[in-house]
């Protein structure tokens, strides 16, 4: 059934539960990959800006409820893991004074870039469901996607099994 269910959704037979929530697991072994997007109310950020080190990219929106629920999770991440920054993708079109309001009631203590829901980063693609999180290693590869709502020890779990 839960093949089945995948299969439908255009995930793959690749795909297994990841044991946490209802949220998928996927491996992945790419070649590095890069982005750079605009950070709100800031510079530009690209993905190689942070080579040497694990990254989590975390495809999110305000109108979703478990995106929420992982902000000041992946907070606490970005803040305590030195070999960790944690890059939140806000997939949505909103007004900037809205987005500011969002911010300022939920925190995130790591950089939070815009994307342009019709030109999302090409080596990511749109997002199939939110919140989708991206584990890439510190060669810049895209090393696990998870669809679905995570905590962090998920990530520190899977990024101490590396090696």
């Amino acid at each position: 059934m839960i093949r089945k269910t995948l299969l439908a959704l255009g995930m793959g037979a690749s795909l297994a539960l990841a044991g946490v929530g209802s949220a998928w697991a996927q491996e992945a072994d790419s070649a590095p990959v890069d982005f750079t997007l605009e950070q709100f109310e800031g510079d530009k950020i690209s993905l190689s800006d942070y080579r040497g080190q694990w990254v989590v990219v975390n495809y999110w929106a305000t109108w979703c409820a478990p995106c929420r629920k992982e902000i000041p999770d992946l907070s606490e991440l970005h803040q305590d893991r030195s070999d960790v920054t944690v890059l939140g993708l806000a997939y949505e079109e909103v007004e900037a004074e809205a987005f500011s309001a969002f911010l300022d009631e939920h925190p995130a203590s790591y950089p939070i870039l815009l994307v342009d829901v019709f030109e999302p980063p090409a080596v990511l693609g749109s997002p199939r469901v939110l919140p989708t999180t991206y584990i890439v290693d510190p060669s810049g590869s895209i090393a696990k996607t998870f669809y679905g709502p995570i905590k962090s020890t998920d990530i520190t779990e899977f990024i101490s099994a590396q090696g």
